[in-house]
């Protein structure tokens, strides 16, 4: 843990400095000379190693704990579910032929007599949900339901409100109101799917327990199809993403123009970037901003950091306290490295928003199965993972979305 507080340390002062060279130009009335930019790029790009290097660092340390689990399973402990862990681990290691008939009844969810699925302990669920929370920026902001019975989830929806109150005598009831009209969004699992091969001599030799190989491949996997489905998916068979135009997740009627020149955003005559969020910003009404944030793609992010608006003010804000956020005119953002990140006239550059609004339905069932025989001439081990999920954006007016409109200098 010092280790990783002496890099929170490092990651505050390199925005202090950062936001420091901002701070002389202001002063001074200019924007960046193209020399301060370059430290400026610098700076921010060392920052951002060191936010990877505090969350590898964090895993490592994940990562013990559960080696310590392990060892300590070994030892003899009997905590809850370590009977069922181990199980697993065996099953992962040698199949189905090295399970007692008492570990099989702990994992059996089938009847394929040749180590067909698996259903992992809760344990082992948990790890993977939590590691693709750290990997995938949206998942861990959207509201998660779990389907446990139901094939679907119904999201009610007031479609037409009522009309404002009448103003009235003391007896009278104002005028009958018939606007009213309640609708319905439906989210449905689709299955998701993935294969990862293990060498077997990996398997034994490795210091690594087998089922955090498994897991980590399998979070990666399913981590990147969740966020490039949350951001661009059509809702064909897949969730439905941020960044694509349906009157059953976010209109057109949501977007707004922020100036670019076809290579980043820009501050000119014809168009100002920075004065344009500021109208993204206020498009959101305030009762979102309480947990509204922007997100953007990274190199989209590099050419926000260095707007100013129509008062010659940097919008971008280093956060300088431990665990404060950059912000963006006052407002946190995240990165996506499956948010667009082309400039192209009528391509979309980001989004603002409170993204408890994007809602995911999952079933609960994440199965495992162990391919004995496929890969047996290359020494390896397959296993493939299984689970069902869908997302949307539930309701429209909690989003802006940032379209490019190419602008002449």
């Amino acid at each position: 843990m010092a280790n990783i507080r002496e890099l929170r340390t490092k990651r505050t002062k390199l925005g202090a400095d950062a936001r420091a060279i901002m701070q002389t130009a202001e002063a001074e009335g200019r924007s960046m000379t193209p020399e301060e930019e370059v430290r400026f790029d610098k700076l921010m790009d060392e920052r951002d190693g060191v936010d990877r290097t505090i969350a590898r660092a964090e895993k490592l340390e994940e990562d013990e704990r559960d080696e310590a689990a392990l060892e300590d399973l070994e030892r003899g402990g009997t905590r809850g579910g370590d009977e069922a862990m181990g199980a697993l681990r065996a099953y992962l290691l040698g199949g189905r032929s090295v399970l007692t008939e008492r570990q099989a009844r702990a994992l059996n969810a089938g009847h394929d007599p040749e180590g067909g699925f698996l259903v992992a302990p809760q344990q082992f669920v948990q790890d993977l949900l939590r590691n693709v929370d750290d990997m995938v920026a949206l998942r861990g902001l959207a509201t998660v339901h779990q389907l446990i019975q139901a094939e679907s989830l119904g999201v009610p929806t007031l479609d037409t409100d009522l009309n404002d109150a009448d103003w009235t005598s003391e007896l009278g009831t104002g005028s009958q109101d018939d606007s009213m009209r309640f609708g319905k969004r439906e989210l449905r699992p689709h299955p998701l799917a993935k294969r990862v091969k293990v060498s077997r001599k990996l398997m034994r030799a490795s210091t690594t327990n087998p089922e955090t190989l498994v897991r980590e491949r399998m979070a990666y996997k399913f981590g990147v199809t969740a966020e490039k489905a949350y951001m661009i998916g059509d809702g064909n068979q897949k969730p439905l993403g941020l960044f694509t135009p349906n009157a059953d997740g976010i209109p057109t009627t949501r977007d707004v123009d922020i100036s670019t020149s076809g290579t980043g955003l820009v501050n000119v005559a014809a168009g100002n970037a920075a004065d344009d969020l500021i109208t993204a910003k206020y498009a959101l009404k305030g009762a979102y901003h309480r947990r509204a944030q922007w997100l953007f793609h990274r190199l989209v992010l590099a050419s926000v950091r260095k707007l100013k608006d129509g008062d010659g003010n940097y919008i971008w804000r280093a956060g300088l306290a431990d665990g404060e956020p950059d912000k963006i005119l006052d407002l946190p953002y995240i990165m996506s490295e499956f948010a667009p990140s082309t400039f192209g006239d009528g391509d979309y550059v980001g989004i603002l928003g409170d993204f408890s609004y994007y809602w995911i339905a999952e079933s609960l069932a994440f199965e495992v199965q162990r391919l004995n025989e496929l890969y047996a001439e290359t020494n390896q081990v397959g296993f493939i993972g299984r689970q069902e999920s869908d997302g949307m954006p539930v309701l429209a007016e909690a989003f802006v979305r940032l379209q490019a409109n190419d602008v002449v200098p």
